[in-house]
């Protein structure tokens, strides 16, 4: 009996330890970089600031300019607000680690992380879904455009947009969180990527890399779909018009929407691609990729949208010139 007893004592003592969670994780950084992570840092700083810069310019702008309170500038103000949110949620705690080897992360700060990163990554490619909605309105039914897109109406879309981000990326933690951790504690990342976490669990893993797979194609597939069907709508709309001036003029207001597309979803594919499927990239080249996905597109966009569209371009022409007198 007393044998029964003792093998029954140690069973729940090994389940308490491998159903516990550790209290924090460890990020490496950039694995097979890190004599150099130190020099690394100040690009990637140096590109936070110009996020920071350039995305508060975009959302002053907009804000402080009646003129600028059409649908496609306002969509344009959500896109930067949430790029400063994105990066924020990495680039911080990243110096961090590369300055001051500051690698430690409290298991709950780690799942907040993540949630953030993924979270506002879904909500950035709805903004973009937005965008091209706008663009399609715009030309296809020009006179149409402020009545169809009314304030109330973004406002609509802007909810909907971030209460999807929200309801799919939320099961993320909970479903890490029902994970047993063993020893390894040691994330591979610059930052809580979520199946970097998911890789150090001990435990069975399915549920969770199946819905990791499904969110991903759901968000990056749909939006993709979304924004194809949007510019086929638009081309056929152009193609119609009777002269090459009016049908580039129509186009080109397009660019810069364009850009910030290949922009978010190419480095974001490969990325994704890298991560599950892709084993013969080298680590740190898959861990600066996915750092470059996640500041880029913050830093270029507003690089992108000032200079292409006029309207910015000159409002900020203006406030720098008054500032300078």
């Amino acid at each position: 009996m007393k044998g029964w007893t003792d093998c029954f004592k140690n069973t729940l003592n090994q389940m308490n330890l491998t159903s516990l969670h550790p209290s924090a994780f460890i990020l490496l950084g950039i694995p097979g970089l890190e004599s150099v992570q130190f020099w690394i840092a100040f690009p990637f700083c140096f590109m936070y600031f110009l996020v920071l810069l350039g995305n508060h310019i975009i959302i002053i702008v907009v804000k402080t300019d009646a003129r600028l309170q059409d649908p496609m500038h306002l969509f344009l103000c959500m896109l930067a607000a949430t790029d400063l949110i994105l990066s924020t949620s990495v680039v911080p705690k990243m110096l961090f680690i590369f300055w001051f080897r500051s690698r430690g992360i409290l298991f709950e700060a780690c799942l907040f992380q993540m949630f953030f990163i993924h979270c506002f990554s879904a909500i950035e490619s709805g903004m973009l879904v937005a965008m091209a909605f706008d663009r399609y309105v715009a030309i296809c039914f020009p006179l149409r455009h402020v009545s169809i897109l009314t304030h109330s109406t973004i406002g609509k879309i802007a909810l909907i947009v971030a209460a999807r981000g929200v309801l799919l990326i939320m099961p993320h933690p909970f479903l890490l969180n029902r994970l047993p951790f063993c020893e390894n504690t040691i994330i591979p990342h610059s930052y809580c990527e979520y199946m970097a976490v998911v890789k150090l669990s001990c435990g069975d893993t399915i549920i969770n890399r199946v819905y990791g797979l499904c969110v991903v194609l759901l968000i990056i597939g749909f939006d993709v779909m979304l924004i194809s069907v949007s510019y086929y709508m638009i081309l056929k709309s152009v193609l119609r018009l009777p002269t090459k001036e009016a049908r580039f003029k129509s186009f080109s207001t397009c660019g810069s929407h364009l850009c910030a597309i290949m922009l978010f979803y190419v480095p974001a594919l490969f990325t994704f691609l890298a991560h599950r499927f892709a084993h013969h990239v080298p680590l740190h080249v898959h861990i600066l990729l996915a750092n470059s996905y996640l500041l880029l597109p913050p830093m270029l966009n507003p690089l992108v949208y000032g200079v292409k569209t006029k309207q910015i371009r000159r409002r900020v022409g203006s406030m720098f010139c008054r500032h300078s007198l």
